[in-house]
């Protein structure tokens, strides 16, 4: 039995960790960045993973959102619905009407549903209130949570539509309702106010049922209501099915980037302590010998070896908790905001399964080096001391000293062949972290791309409409809806396309005022409403344009845009679910004309849920454009040519908008943020394993070193030496790393669009460049050269008696 207990063994881990400071710092920052991106990701991971199940659980979300004509039915008889069989819980009924909100400059938000509601809580859709309070009277609004930004704040005014007299509406609050019930809430007797009769009124009933799970159960479910009610009552449902599927999409494509930038962080944080560990190994072969001549046993020396990495890592894996949970937080509220989500916190258990995962990787990685300084022999650990073997790397000295360079230089290139296990963990730390800058920046320009190829019609400078438009000028324009779609009086089982406005001006005329307009580029007509396909049931978006519609056009995945009659563009999931391809044709019937299009291309288009059609106008002789999309000559500022066509346009009856400039979404600007935060930590991770390495490398020759000196080098060579024995390094890394981080990209990629729903165009997954890639790797280069940066300047310092005396 060994004489030294734990006291001697405890002063041995406590003085290994004391005397080795630059390793053991960076052991606990490694660990510290490695676990803090792990929460993060983790974190996230659990947040995206089906939010809105959580968030629909949680609010008692309504599975069928139900529309019913007041006149067809009583409030009372309505009530008693929630009586039937199979339902689990019901609210309502509450009055329900569409409105077209005007802000105070003029701006229009698009169609929304408006239901008067007397508090947020309920046995169904118990809505989350973000912020502000509750309408208490009339004249005050709560607006869905999805509309609150920089230009609709508590406070802000709308008038209900834009006629003189319309009523003023005060936002007081914003709500969130999982299952997408309403755009805007209002006392029961504000919507009824706003209603000047009952043909604009319905009523709202939400239902909880006991099985709901399947759409063939939501169609039973629905039957049931349809039977206990008069013929004709029953206006339109909204399935939470397809809210689900709406909501899980979006989430489920965050997920194979967070899984990538993780398996990077675990594999840099086993490479960089493994390397310390081992370095610790290999720099104290004298003091193993001593340790076990004195009494200590294998195991202990193990242990002791294993401890003084746990002990830092320990410190690291703490603080990595805490900066992990700093830093999700800003994340999971924009999480919050993006997906529609109840209030999101760092899970609990991901704070306690990461640090107990992070410990265990540590302990192996440090493991495996600390049984090879166990296995050692006294007497062979005493004579081998801390020097390299003398023969190991003589070949690269040798080859390096024929090239044409200094030879501080030429030395410093070979010095990472004495020591090869040293400069692969070197190696592997610099390759990843290049890896992940590349993926990084290439995920970047992708999800620009994407914001970029997204609403192509709403690059247009200026916009004309023959009539009432759903959308309008000034910063409370709003480009899209809520993520979520909302189920409302507008939104019915027919395919009647409930929301789309028929023009009040002749067409023809306001295409002759843009025509004759000075600044008019281009322009092109469109159409908007619902269409049905053969072999779909429901109905799809139809959107058909009039004239050279290139500028909007789509991003196309395949084949090409339409450019005359008969030809259709579809999106990828159009024609997954129609079994079609390019050259196919289908029967599209809109506004009862039934035309035969052939399937010219696909195209980069995910909304709707990928169930739309774009055609030519001409396709269809009765359709005219309700509005047109315009481009002004350069030089031409949009507002003077809104302004002066209005003039023209406003007493035909129709109305010019200026576009406001597209913004990045919310989504894409959460995922960059997110991949440029563990980028940064990754990167950070890479730059610490080799200035590790380093120091352990200028450590053990700082004798040779003073060597140096003394036969004349300078501080200036000396700094040349040392960052030359990385540069190599840095070389081979990035020549590894960019190509690596590359077909990263190109793998994850694809993947994110699968779970999304839709392949990815050219424009999207080509998004690197020759240049580009060459700074990636001259990058890499730079966070090897960045590391050794601290360790060639002490060695550049150290004094030459004090070298050469160093043992």
């Amino acid at each position: 039995m060994s004489p030294f207990g734990s006291g001697a063994l405890g002063r041995v881990v406590r003085s290994g960790v004391a005397r080795r400071r630059v390793q053991t710092l960076v052991i606990a920052v490694a660990t510290m960045m490695a676990v803090a991106s792990a929460v993060v990701a983790g974190s996230l991971m659990v947040a995206t993973n089906a939010p809105f199940d959580h968030a629909f659980a949680r609010q008692h979300g309504a599975h069928i959102t139900a529309q019913f004509a007041p006149n067809r039915v009583s409030a009372a008889r309505l009530a008693s619905t929630g009586r039937l069989d199979e339902v689990a819980a019901s609210a309502g009924p509450f009055p329900s009407t569409t409105i077209s909100p005007v802000g105070r400059d003029g701006g229009h938000l698009p169609a929304l549903t408006l239901v008067g509601r007397p508090g947020p809580g309920g046995d169904v859709d118990e809505l989350d209130l973000k912020s502000g309070r509750w309408a208490r009277k009339p004249g005050e609004i709560v607006l869905s949570a999805s509309f609150s930004g920089p230009f609709l704040k508590l406070g802000a005014t709308l008038r209900s539509s834009d006629t003189a007299n319309a009523p003023t509406l005060t936002v007081v609050g914003f709500a969130l309702s999982a299952g997408a019930s309403a755009d805007v809430w209002a006392t029961p007797a504000q919507v009824r106010s706003l209603v000047t009769g009952d043909s604009r009124l319905t009523s709202q009933m939400l239902y909880r049922f006991d099985s709901a799970g399947t759409k063939a159960r939501i169609a039973e479910d629905r039957k049931k209501l349809t039977a206990a009610l008069p013929a004709g009552a029953l206006i339109g449902t909204q399935s939470w099915l397809d809210t689900k599927r709406a909501a899980d999409q979006g989430a489920a494509a965050t997920i194979p980037f967070l899984f990538a930038f993780g398996v990077l962080g675990i594999v840099m944080s086993v490479i960089i302590v493994g390397s310390v560990i081992s370095g610790a190994v290999g720099t104290s072969l004298r003091r193993i010998g001593i340790l076990k001549a004195i009494g200590f046993t294998p195991r202990e020396v193990v242990r002791a070896y294993v401890a003084q990495a746990l002990i830092p890592a320990g410190a690291g894996i703490a603080l990595g908790v805490v900066l992990g949970n700093l830093l999700a937080v800003p994340l999971l509220e924009d999480t919050e905001s993006v997906y529609g989500t109840v209030s999101l916190t760092v899970a609990w258990w991901v704070d306690v399964v990461v640090p107990a995962c992070a410990l265990l990787v540590v302990g192996i990685a440090a493991l495996v080096p600390a049984l090879r300084a166990g296995r050692l022999r006294t007497v062979e650990a005493i004579a081998v001391g801390r020097a390299p073997r003398s023969t190991r790397g003589q070949w690269a000295h040798r080859a390096a000293g024929r090239l044409p360079l200094p030879r501080p230089v030429t030395y410093g290139l070979a010095s990472p062949f004495a020591h090869p296990v040293r400069a692969l963990a070197m190696v592997l730390a610099v390759t990843f972290g290049t890896v992940a800058a590349t993926f990084a920046v290439g995920l970047t320009q992708s999800l620009d791309a994407v914001a970029g190829a997204q609403d192509p019609e709403n690059r247009a400078d200026v916009t004309a409409v023959s009539g009432a438009h759903d959308s309008g000028s000034g910063p409370l324009r709003v480009e899209k809806k809520p993520k979520q779609p909302s189920a409302g009086p507008q939104r019915t089982t027919a395919a009647s396309g409930p929301d789309q406005q028929q023009p009040s001006a002749d067409p023809d005329a306001v295409r002759a005022a843009i025509a004759a307009q000075p600044g008019t580029a281009s322009y092109y007509g469109m159409a908007h409403g619902d269409a049905t396909v053969s072999g779909i049931s429901g109905t799809v978006r139809a959107s058909l344009y009039q004239g050279d519609s290139s500028s909007g056009a789509y991003e196309m995945i395949a084949g090409r845009w339409i450019d005359g009659r008969g030809q259709v563009v579809v999106p990828t999931r159009f024609l997954e679910r129609t079994g079609t391809r390019i050259g196919d044709f289908v029967r599209v019937t809109f506004e009862k004309e039934t035309v035969r299009l052939r399937i010219v291309g696909e195209a980069f288009d995910t909304s709707d849920d990928g169930m739309q059609v774009h055609a030519d106008l001409d396709s269809f002789p009765s359709a005219e454009p309700g509005a047109f999309n315009i481009e002004v000559k350069a030089g031409v500022s949009p507002a003077d040519y809104a302004r002066e066509l209005g003039e023209v346009v406003s007493p035909l009856g129709g109305d010019v908008f200026v576009d406001s400039a597209p913004q990045g979404e919310n989504m894409i600007l959460l995922l960059e943020a997110m991949a440029a935060l563990l980028t940064l930590m990754l990167v950070s991770v890479a730059g610490l394993g080799v200035l590790n390495s380093v120091v352990l490398d200028t450590r053990e020759r700082v004798h040779d070193l003073g060597v140096c000196k003394a036969l004349g080098m300078s501080p200036r060579q000396t700094v040349g030496l040392v960052l030359a024995s990385v540069a190599a390094i840095g070389v081979v890394g990035a020549l590894i790393g960019v190509p690596a981080g590359f077909a990263l990209h190109g793998y994850v990629l694809p993947v994110m669009g699968e779970a999304a729903g839709t392949r990815l165009p050219p424009s999207v997954l080509d998004v690197y460049d020759v240049p580009q890639l060459v700074l990636l790797g001259l990058a890499g280069v730079l966070v090897a050269l960045l590391g050794a940066t601290a360790p060639a300047g002490w060695a550049a310092k150290v004094r030459t008696a004090t070298a050469l005396r160093t043992e």
